[in-house]
């Protein structure tokens, strides 16, 4: 434990980390602020595209929580780099929300409904997904079987205060079982939104810490990375789903207010 006092980026997960659905934990705040007065920064590192960091901006102020564009780092970001380094410029089809889409429209990107004119087909986690996109995706997929194929994260469930919704994994392996196509994944578990963190604040991966409730995403990114990585039990995974993963994270703890206890007693 005593190592994680020399750490200095703290890459937090946040449903399930910091808040569930729409309830703050009681210790997120003074944890944040431990982590500042220590001298150390932290991000807001998410797979859920289903918000643009200006809507993630509004929810965290509304939750009590004050935070800026630079603060995140998000699926709909690495995305939208991917897409820059990869297919800069190309027509998107978007299997996701209007914020995800007004996300990719503000860097450049036009997406459209015209299934002729589409280059890249992109999933996110979508909570206004209809039948009629999962239809077009399924034509575009099993018509042009070379079109590109992006999913922002892989995650199958989403957090809710009274369980779990599908999340944009689920709806891949539907898609999976019309097309026989997996998407390429950008999000976590992939080592690009830690690695993207690092490279905006200049931190080395001897002082970062990727934290987070889920192992199959959070902690396995951390790992991809090669960077310290915290579990904790505030959200969907059980010691039980821990015992049995392959995947170890560095630290296990009961919830992140653990790792607010580590930092205070310098």
């Amino acid at each position: 434990m005593e190592k994680l006092r020399e750490k200095k980026l703290f890459l937090f997960d946040m449903d399930g980390t910091l808040y569930l659905g729409d309830r703050l934990y009681d210790f997120t705040n003074e944890l944040l602020e431990t982590i500042k007065k220590n001298g150390g920064k932290y991000m807001f590192m998410t797979n859920n595209s289903s918000k643009s960091v200006v809507d993630y901006i509004k929810k965290l102020k509304r939750l009590g929580i004050e935070a800026e564009y630079n603060d995140f780092i998000t699926s709909s970001q690495a995305t939208g780099y991917y897409l820059n380094k990869h297919h800069k410029g190309a027509t998107l089809y978007v299997c996701g929300t209007q914020s995800l889409k007004d996300e990719l429209i503000s860097n450049g990107y036009t997406i459209t409904e015209n299934l002729d004119d589409v280059e890249v087909v992109v999933m996110g986690f979508d909570t206004e997904l209809t039948f009629k996109k999962l239809e077009d995706v399924s034509k575009l997929l099993l018509s042009r079987p070379d079109i590109p194929y992006i999913a922002t994260n892989p995650d199958y469930v989403c957090p809710t205060e009274f369980g779990s919704v599908p999340d944009c994994g689920s709806v891949c392996d539907m898609l999976y079982n019309v097309s026989g196509r997996r998407p390429l994944v950008i999000g976590k578990p992939e080592p690009l939104m830690p690695i993207l963190a690092m490279d905006h604040t200049g931190y080395k991966k001897e002082e970062t810490v990727v934290i987070g409730d889920r192992i199959y995403t959070d902690i396995r990114s951390g790992v991809n990375a090669d960077v310290t990585t915290i579990l904790v039990m505030s959200g969907e995974t059980t010691y039980e789903i821990l015992e049995k993963s392959d995947i170890k994270p560095d630290y296990a703890m009961e919830s992140a207010r653990e790792l607010m206890i580590v930092l205070k007693n310098r």
